[in-house]
């Protein structure tokens, strides 16, 4: 894969070389010699037909839990979250110890792989806010809750330059990646000023489905804001609201 350079940027096929804008710049790359067709029936691709069975799956059960998660992943993603993600689920697909290789799936994989994953590196839930919290799953009841003890923002909150408010979001979700369905609760705080003042005790309760038998997960975010005469603006358009996944519970 090479990079194009000079004024004039090429898109398209031009004989064996593919020219593409992509987030890394214009990209040239070599046109590919296999067969679409060897790759579905030759045995001597049998092992990639399995790797690209497994991702499919990654990639589809990736898209269900940001599905389940889009009331606050439209205010907390970066541009390679999706890939990132897909990756994850690979991970969480290859540690399926029940099935045979390009069989194995998400429900007989290991989900609790998935816990502290973040969905925007460009601001990461682990270096925004250093306040204790404590999530908790409760398959029983199907109660998923976030309690935060008070803080003094100022000194727990790492807000990005120009933020003068912030507030703290979380999302209780129950996924079946079989059927292709979910169950989200979502809470969050009211904005909240940046400040030296002690806030109260912040705790939110996100009912799900009880007694699920399905992966059953905790997303705790923020979002930044500033104000500007009397009126709040979101901050640069989200670009460093922290989103996470800080608690996870696969099959029972």
């Amino acid at each position: 894969m090479a990079k194009q350079k000079g004024l004039i940027k090429l898109k398209g096929t031009l004989s064996d070389v593919t020219f593409y804008k992509s987030q890394d710049g214009y990209i040239a790359r070599e046109k590919g010699s296999l067969d679409g067709d060897r790759i579905r029936n030759d045995p001597a691709f049998q092992r990639t037909r399995e790797n690209m069975s497994e991702f499919g799956r990654a990639g589809k059960a990736g898209k269900l839990l940001r599905n389940s998660l889009q009331a606050l992943l439209i205010n907390a993603a970066d541009s390679r979250m999706v890939s990132r993600l897909t990756q994850s689920m690979m991970k969480v697909i290859q540690a399926d110890a029940t099935n045979e290789r390009g069989l194995r799936n998400v429900i007989d994989g290991e989900a609790e792989l998935l816990a502290g994953f973040e969905f925007n590196i460009k601001g990461k839930l682990g270096t925004c806010l250093y306040a204790p919290y404590t999530g908790a799953i409760n398959r029983v009841t199907g109660v998923i809750t976030l309690d935060i003890p008070p803080f003094v923002p100022i000194n727990m909150v790492a807000a990005p330059a120009g933020a003068t408010h912030y507030k703290i979001t979380s999302a209780g979700a129950d996924v079946d990646f079989e059927a292709e369905t979910f169950t989200v609760t979502t809470s969050e705080t009211a904005i909240l000023p940046w400040d030296a003042t002690l806030t109260a005790a912040i705790s939110q309760s996100n009912a799900v489905t009880a007694a699920s038998t399905k992966p059953l997960f905790l997303a705790v975010g923020m979002e930044f804001f500033q104000q500007v005469n009397g009126q709040m603006y979101p901050l640069k358009n989200g670009a460093f609201n922290p989103l996470a996944l800080t608690a996870v519970s696969g099959m029972p």
